[in-house]
């Protein structure tokens, strides 16, 4: 164990990537101890990418990416605008709101701060906030994409703890309504402290205009269900109610309307049955081909070449983490390191909350060092069979990792949200860190909430038949 772990952390230290340092340190313990044949490397890579839900992975991925070529990002933000930037701190507002329902189709913070922040940083920087201050909202309300159902460390988590995808991302939602409130009444204390005014003029007309928008998208799905309640098939209420929406639409010239429709689309689809959460993702895949090819008309055969290399880099980096990381995740089960740190937990407390705490500050410390997915693949296998000792629902148990490792996304060294901020904002990492802190406080005060009141979580999906 002192020789995976420690060959592991020694090669990262000295700045290989985290999936190199991982496949490298996993042969050299093949190789020293000889614990199994050389070639079980490549057949634990293998099996480790080999499942049906990871397929969802470059889907999801793409279809983030596409919403960003197709001018989807402007049009969120846009709409963001129309509904709250009358508020004092109005742009801080926007972005948080902005991430809400962009989180809808991306599924990473990445793809959040990496996509519409850089739209939100600029706004508030041309209007005058500090630019400390822009990065700060920006990183927490990036947080949120996966949150929000899609996600995708929700689809890892689900393949690794052999939990229902689906009953994750609903679990998803009420937590993630509350960090939005949480990073709103954050705006607004920095806004009366700071003395930070309004962006945008009060306008009932702008307001009813974009309620409108969501009350429009709220209607699709109780016409479909309507429709087919007079004998309709689900097929043709589908195409009625999508027609209608179109007519809308083009008549009344909204902004988002097409644009909320993606987490609407997915969620519903989802729970209706329509469709498995790997499927979800390429509906979103042909949602955001159809906005940007046929509705707004933004997407050029340029553009969208450029977004399928993207994806193809994306997706084999992620894969390349899920891979290498499962044979070390692997080889820590046969090391009896899980057996090892049941055995220390269990000298410490027998409380189900002490035990909580202590992954939360593990967590907590991983995700500052370790990429998301691989903190995922490496961690599971270990710490779940201890957690369902505990009595932890492995779904509340998946948001609470989920969570601690967007916010390790904030710190350095690893942190690639703050990279990306950083050099989106042109600010120091030492800047953009110092800047991010204080938006910890309303995600510290979620992670608390979410993991000592499991209803937030268990709620929606307890009460929608997905978990028992």
């Amino acid at each position: 164990m002192l020789l995976l772990i420690g060959s592991f952390l020694a090669l990262m230290i000295i700045g290989l990537p985290v999936a190199i340092s991982m496949a490298v340190s996993s042969v050299l313990y093949i190789v020293f101890y000889d614990v199994a044949p050389d070639i079980i490397v490549a057949q634990r890579m293998i099996a480790g990418v080999e499942s049906f839900p990871l397929l969802a992975v470059p889907f999801f991925i793409l279809a983030g990416n596409l919403m960003n070529i197709a001018g989807v990002t402007g049009r969120i933000y846009s709409f963001a605008v129309a509904l709250v930037g009358w508020m004092k701190g109005g742009l801080a507002q926007v972005n948080i709101i902005g991430s809400v329902v962009f989180s809808g189709m991306s599924g990473t913070a990445l793809a959040d701060a990496a996509g519409i922040g850089t739209i939100e940083i600029k706004a508030m920087k041309d209007h005058g906030y500090p630019v400390e201050a822009a990065v700060g909202v920006t990183a927490a309300s990036a947080t949120l994409g996966p949150i929000f159902p899609p996600s995708l460390p929700f689809v890892i988590y689900g393949m690794m703890a052999n939990v229902s995808i689906g009953a994750l991302f609903m679990a998803g939602i009420l937590p993630g309504v509350v960090m939005t409130l949480l990073m709103m009444i954050t705006v607004a204390v920095f806004a009366w402290v700071k003395k930070w005014g309004s962006d945008t003029p009060f306008s009932l007309k702008m307001i009813l205009g974009a309620s409108l928008e969501v009350i429009v998208v709220m209607m699709v799905p109780l016409g479909v269900y309507l429709l087919t309640l007079f004998g309709l098939s689900l097929n043709v209420a589908l195409m009625i109610a999508l027609a209608v929406l179109l007519v809308c639409d083009w008549y009344f010239n909204f902004s988002a309307v097409m644009a909320l429709m993606t987490p609407v689309i997915l969620i519903g689809g989802m729970t209706m049955g329509w469709f498995t959460p790997t499927e979800a993702a390429v509906a979103a895949v042909l949602w955001s081909l159809f906005l940007g090819l046929v509705r707004y008309r933004t997407m050029t055969m340029k553009t969208l070449a450029k977004a399928t290399f993207d994806t193809i880099e994306t997706t084999a980096s992620v894969l390349f983490i899920v891979s290498a990381a499962s044979v070390f995740a692997w080889l820590l089960t046969v090391s009896q390191t899980a057996q090892l740190l049941s055995g220390a937990i269990l000298s410490i407390t027998d409380s189900k909350w002490v035990f909580l705490i202590l992954v939360n500050i593990l967590m907590l410390f991983v995700g500052c060092f370790l990429d998301t997915i691989a903190a995922i693949t490496i961690l599971v296998p270990i710490l779940l069979p201890l957690a369902l000792q505990f009595h932890v629902d492995p779904v509340h148990f998946g948001l609470i990792m989920t969570l601690n490792l967007m916010i390790g996304l904030l710190h350095p060294p690893l942190g690639m949200v703050l990279f990306v901020l950083s050099r989106v904002a042109k600010l120091s990492v030492e800047r953009t860190t110092i800047a991010i802190l204080p938006w910890l406080v309303p995600l510290f005060i979620a992670l608390i909430l979410i993991t000592f009141v499991p209803a937030i979580t268990l709620w929606l999906p307890t009460e929608m038949g997905l978990i028992r």
